[in-house]
């Protein structure tokens, strides 16, 4: 990562909106969910998938995390009348994990339970690692009840990941497996990207070869030629997995797994709360930070 990267992560809080929404119109679909239903048939008459997912930081009150359902009651809906190829992806925060454990299950459980009317999935997403015990806990919980309607999120980066997997096979476990993103201590996660990408490696082959259905979430195209070499050596069937990425990232790698006749699937957030989302993109990838910066001045 270079100075001039780290110097644009460090003084996003002094960019202005429009500068930061000109970065996020590539990775967010729009404040509306017509904006998201619009991006998901565009991605499906490209043989892509997806999971929509409602921006939105950790619900503070009970009001806000009741709205944050309604809105994804409406996205079940919506998916059901506009025949998309699309599953959900939501938050615990958002559901009032940081209110009441009990309170956030019974609100995925709300949401879980009318996805299954509609023939659909809900994939749980995991967040920091002070939310992953009750995460996976409300996941095995649902599971019981909604078999594989719901699924969950392992991180690679976590130092606990590899025994969290060892719990969860004999479940037959429905995961997400990606690298990670939030800022750990080192006594939590590992640091070294070269392990983080080890550790992801392992663990998908621990995955696969148990024949869990695993999202393989990841724009690494190491780590997917790994898997594709993981794939053709355990005899995987095109329905035993899937890969998934991000809306605007590496759009040639996406067509080109596609292409090869693998399933993919994209993750499509849409709302009003873009912003929070997208300084946190942008600080997750200085990188990309750096380059947007430099295409809007005109400085490459």
């Amino acid at each position: 990562m270079s100075f001039f990267d780290k110097l644009v992560v460090w003084s996003l809080p002094l960019i202005p909106k429009p500068v930061v929404g000109y970065f996020s119109r590539h990775y967010i679909a729009g404040p509306k969910l017509d904006d998201a239903i619009a991006v998901v048939k565009e991605l499906n008459a490209h043989h892509a998938m997806a999971t929509m997912d409602l921006l939105g930081e950790e619900s503070m009150n009970k009001e806000e995390a009741e709205a944050a359902v309604v809105e994804y009651l409406h996205i079940l809906r919506a998916i059901d009348e506009y025949q998309l190829d699309a599953n959900l992806s939501v938050k615990p925060t958002q559901m009032g994990l940081n209110i009441d454990q009990e309170y956030c299950y019974q609100n995925i459980r709300r949401i879980v339970r009318e996805a299954k009317k509609f023939n659909n999935f809900v994939r749980i997403d995991m967040e920091d690692h002070t939310t992953t015990s009750a995460t996976i806990e409300m996941y095995l919980k649902l599971k019981q009840e909604f078999g594989n309607h719901v699924g969950t999120v392992i991180q690679a980066y976590l130092r606990r990941t590899s025994a969290d997997i060892n719990l969860l096979l004999k479940e037959k476990p429905n995961l997400r497996l990606c690298k990670g993103i939030y800022v750990e201590a080192r006594e939590i996660a590992y640091k070294d990207m070269a392990i983080i990408n080890e550790n992801y490696k392992y663990n998908l082959e621990k995955l696969l070869s148990n024949r869990c259905y695993t999202g393989i979430a990841t724009h690494d195209e190491k780590l997917v030629w790994q898997a594709l070499m993981l794939i053709e050596k355990y005899g995987l069937k095109k329905d035993e997995y899937e890969f998934q990425m991000l809306l605007g990232v590496d759009e040639q790698l996406r067509k080109i797994i596609i292409d090869a006749g693998h399933r993919l699937r994209v993750y499509v957030p849409y709302g009003e709360q873009w912003y929070p989302y997208s300084t946190r993109r942008l600080k997750e990838n200085p990188r990309m930070a750096g380059y947007v910066f430099k295409r809007i001045f005109g400085l490459s």
